[in-house]
């Protein structure tokens, strides 16, 4: 793997059926009312939308997400911008809920980020788990609201 290249996954129970946590997967344009660190979304096409995300490092990324899968199992959008690959939800009905596993491959393809990727990776990934907290937290307490 290249210093440019990142691997990401993270993997979580949500307390809510699956057909109700990819609902609200499905509905990119309403991100930013329960993912913190997501600030903007337009959608640009039945299967396109740019999306601008912001964690705790003081810059905005801009990506242009393109629906691959949109099944009740797995969720993937290939993602363009200053990065490049992929990211995936696969949806497994478990006791007690949701069991989702989230992986993202990208390459830092931009100047910036490509050159962060050898002085910073780690910050960079630190930063990135930050946001997947906020998803994780985010998306939990979207769906309680949407269960009372």
């Amino acid at each position: 793997m290249r210093a440019s290249d990142y691997l990401f996954t993270d993997s979580w129970v949500i307390p809510a059926p699956r057909d109700a946590v990819c609902e609200v997967l499905l509905d990119l344009e309403h991100y930013v009312d329960w993912w913190p660190q997501v600030r903007a979304v337009a959608s640009v096409g039945p299967d396109d939308a740019l999306v601008v995300c912001r964690s705790r490092l003081p810059y905005d990324l801009e990506l242009h997400l393109h629906a691959e899968t949109r099944g009740p199992d797995e969720l993937r959008v290939a993602i363009d911008g200053p990065i490049r690959g992929f990211a995936s939800w696969r949806l497994t009905p478990v006791a007690g809920g949701t069991r989702l596993d989230f992986e993202q491959r990208v390459e830092a393809v931009a100047r910036l980020f490509r050159w962060a990727s050898y002085v910073a990776k780690p910050v960079l990934a630190a930063n990135h788990a930050w946001m997947m907290r906020g998803a994780e937290q985010g998306l939990e307490a979207r769906l309680s609201r949407a269960r009372r």
